[in-house]
């Protein structure tokens, strides 16, 4: 019988961010958070193997070298030229909504392909924020991001842009490519506006209670077509994932 005290080898290789630099040959000190993820959650030891990425292109393949408390040096053996980026670049223009529901919308946000997150803070928001505590979530946000990147096999963070007003939002030049704005009464079906999306499409979803009748028509001045998803009104944290997932699907990711 196989004593239960022996350490077992992770079911799945561990991937960890680290904005460092990175080379193959060379040892690496995981981050603090990293660190005792490693160490206190996966209960990593000498001799396994991890991944690493910096978030600026590939991953490298790495073995502990030494576990010290929160000190895990890693080996790095081999630069690996991989990508899983989505083939469509989406910008998600979201309406701040509570807690974990924002949380929630970055993360499988992230995990979908998503090239950049602009939180916008709307009338109906009921997770406000600004000044400081506006680039404390976005700092927040950009953790759940990351987190999410080393999860499904990214190995580059979307870009989470700064909390801005809607209303300033609006009042910026129109992001290229194809605009869309999630508006659950429009006789427009998304399928229709976006048969095969090809170039970079930015996607707009309201917060819990959506976009006023006033936000709704600034964006559609600012360029973007009101379309539904369906017959049903989708939850915030439903809406903007079920359009990013049909827009990867459209664009031939699926």
């Amino acid at each position: 019988m196989q004593n239960s005290s022996m350490h077992e080898k992770p079911a799945r290789i561990a991937r960890f961010f680290a904005d460092l630099p990175i080379r193959a040959g060379g040892i690496v000190r995981l981050p603090e958070d990293a660190a005792h993820h490693a160490v206190h959650v996966l209960r990593l030891r000498p001799g396994d193997e991890v991944t690493l990425f910096h978030g600026r292109g590939g991953e490298y393949s790495g073995r502990i070298a030494a576990v010290d408390r929160l000190r895990v040096s890693v080996d790095v053996l081999a630069h690996r030229p991989v990508e899983r980026e989505a083939a469509l670049a989406v910008t998600l223009v979201q309406g701040v909504s509570a807690g974990e529901k924002m949380d929630f919308t970055v993360q499988k946000a992230t995990e979908l392909g998503v090239a950049a997150v602009q939180p916008v803070v709307c009338e109906r928001s009921t997770g406000r924020v600004s000044g400081e505590r506006a680039q404390i979530k976005r700092s927040h946000w950009r953790r759940v991001a990351v987190s999410a990147c080393e999860q499904c096999g990214r190995n580059r963070i979307p870009d989470v842009l700064p909390v801005l007003a809607l209303a300033d939002f609006c009042r910026e030049p129109p992001p290229p490519g194809m605009r869309l704005l999630l508006a659950p009464r429009s006789e427009l079906r998304l399928g229709a506006a976006a048969a095969r999306p090809a170039g970079p499409v930015t996607l707009a979803a309201g917060p819990e209670a959506g976009f006023t009748d006033a936000e709704a028509s600034a964006l559609v001045e600012a360029g973007f077509t009101p379309v539904r998803l369906g017959p049903r009104v989708l939850r915030t944290e439903t809406a903007a994932l079920a359009a990013l997932a049909a827009l990867q699907a459209l664009a031939g990711e699926f």
